[in-house]
């Protein structure tokens, strides 16, 4: 079961990846960054994207039609997606053993990237990932 560090490495075999963070989106810290940043600075994209992740996971709007939430060991909001002109950007929930506040943030060339395939990957990573 891969850590902080392998995860993102992992996530920057994938085609079109420029780059990659966990982060805590209650605190907006990145707890491990890889390749390059959007504006330039990891800490800044970081406390950026947990906003983003703080506004889905926080508001019924955004949950399943069951209502189910966070306190049955799965996150309601599984992933996000905000594409520009030329990236993508792919946030996905990481379920942990605590209170499941963390993300992995992949930033993907729109002209290299395949959406599809970054989506189950990181889906794949997110539930193997270790964080102690």
């Amino acid at each position: 079961m891969p850590g902080i560090d392998e995860c993102l490495l992992e996530a920057m075999t994938l085609p079109g990846a420029r780059g990659a963070a966990v982060v805590d989106w209650t605190s907006g810290l990145a707890l491990g960054t890889v390749g390059e940043a959007p504006g330039g600075d990891h800490e800044t994209t970081a406390a950026e994207a947990a906003e983003l992740a703080r506004l889905a996971a926080e508001h019924r709007a955004f949950a399943p039609a069951d209502g189910s939430d966070w306190s049955e060991r799965e996150t309601p909001v599984e992933d996000l997606i905000i594409s520009n002109r030329d990236s993508y950007h792919l946030l996905r929930f990481v379920s942990t053993t605590f209170d499941s506040s963390v993300f992995l943030h992949l930033w993907l060339a729109r002209s290299e990237g395949n959406l599809a395939l970054a989506r189950i990957r990181l889906g794949e990573m997110a539930g193997r990932l270790v964080l102690v």
